[in-house]
């Protein structure tokens, strides 16, 4: 018998996914526990309509994302730090302050998560960060740190 699975199984399936079960397996478990239903034409239907509508969701969150990566593309963030004779900031600049900084001066709202640091920025100058927003949209934002 063939069920469209509601919810991950493990050794099973993934959600959404079809799979040839037994009668008995999904007469007496699958279905009375609501973890999968059969694949009548209807069912098919529904879940072919929900398919189309993550993928047109999808698309409209990676078109977004490229509008708002080429945005980041031009901008050059400034942070002003306090510092020593020797240009060594006194702390680093982290993902957290670089985000809160795209927040306060552009109104960008952007995950502290995205953006990718190799290390915490530790020196006065300018710094290349990459902003990845996933599914290969990724973007170079400039980081001018300037002495207070």
């Amino acid at each position: 018998m063939q069920v469209i699975l509601l919810q991950d199984i493990k050794n099973v399936g993934k959600k959404d996914q079809i799979i040839n079960a037994n009668d008995g397996y999904a007469r007496n478990f699958l279905f009375p526990k609501k973890l999968a239903v059969e694949a009548s034409k209807d069912n098919l239907l529904k879940l072919q309509a929900k398919q189309a509508s993550n993928a047109h969701k999808k698309n409209l969150e990676i078109e977004a994302n490229k509008e708002l990566a080429n945005k980041i593309e031009g901008i050059t963030l400034e942070l002003k730090v306090k510092a020593g004779t020797n240009g060594k900031t006194f702390g680093g600049i982290t993902t957290k302050e670089i985000a809160e900084e795209l927040k306060k001066q552009y109104k960008m709202d952007i995950d502290k998560k995205k953006i990718a640091l190799k290390e915490t920025i530790k020196t006065i100058g300018r710094f290349t960060v990459e902003v990845k927003f996933g599914d290969g949209v990724n973007a170079k934002l400039t980081v001018e740190i300037k002495p207070e």
